[in-house]
């Protein structure tokens, strides 16, 4: 079980919301996990309780308190989806970009980022516009298409549903197209298939693309032991 703690953004020096999970047993290093629409509800704490047990020190960031304090939208409900997209779309990327900053900064390295939905873009941007990251893994981002043009500073990987409604495979290819190197994984599932609390949610895929985030934070310096 984690705590909640409080970060100050540089982008205009407001303090957000944090959930913060240490490991029990010795540290690989720092995770920034990024939330999706819906905010830091009860499945990203889990979540980074999960990472928490396999050695990471974890940040969630709370990164809609600006415009609704404590916001957790738990249920994937039509309300809490109009809400978290109303959200998401008033939160613009520079201050998005900040407030990463601020997380990164409160790990001690090597620190990565991992998100997912709205969070999958927001990692995006955190490989791309922060400092202080090792590696970083994206799930199913809509909206990293708008963010295309932007290359990623450390080594990234994304992750995709085949079946995503929301995602066509024509904005995948695009991606691709503009950063051929970039490891692009594609699962036969749909949106949100790494939770279960989603109605998309595929087990099978949910592991592997899991097994693959972790063996790139452990290439790029999360080792059994390492960061303070």
């Amino acid at each position: 079980m984690g705590e909640w703690i409080r970060l100050t953004s540089p982008f205009d020096g407001f303090s957000l919301p944090a959930y913060h999970a240490k490991p029990d047993d010795a540290r690989r290093g720092g995770l920034v996990l990024i939330q999706e629409i819906f905010g830091v509800t009860e499945h990203i704490r889990e979540l980074c309780d999960g990472y928490a047990a396999d050695g990471y020190e974890v940040i969630a960031p709370g990164f809609y308190d600006r415009l609704k304090p404590g916001f957790a939208a738990e249920g994937y409900t039509q309300e809490a989806v109009a809400e978290g997209v109303k959200f998401s779309q008033e939160t613009p990327w520079d201050q998005v970009a900040g407030d990463l900053q601020a997380a990164i900064d409160a790990l001690a390295p090597p620190v990565f980022a991992v998100g997912y939905c709205w969070g999958g873009a927001a990692t995006w941007l955190a490989a791309c516009r922060t400092t202080g990251l090792s590696a970083a893994s994206a799930y199913y981002g809509r909206r990293i298409s708008e963010l295309k043009d932007e290359t990623p500073n450390v080594p990234t990987i994304l992750h995709f549903g085949k079946t995503d409604g929301s995602i066509p495979m024509e904005r995948v290819a695009e991606i691709e197209a503009a950063h051929p190197d970039l490891p692009i994984y594609l699962y036969d599932a749909g949106h949100g298939f790494a939770s279960d609390r989603r109605a998309d949610y595929s087990p099978d895929s949910a592991r592997l693309a899991r097994l693959r985030s972790l063996a790139l934070f452990a290439r790029n310096g999360g080792g059994r032991g390492e960061g303070a």
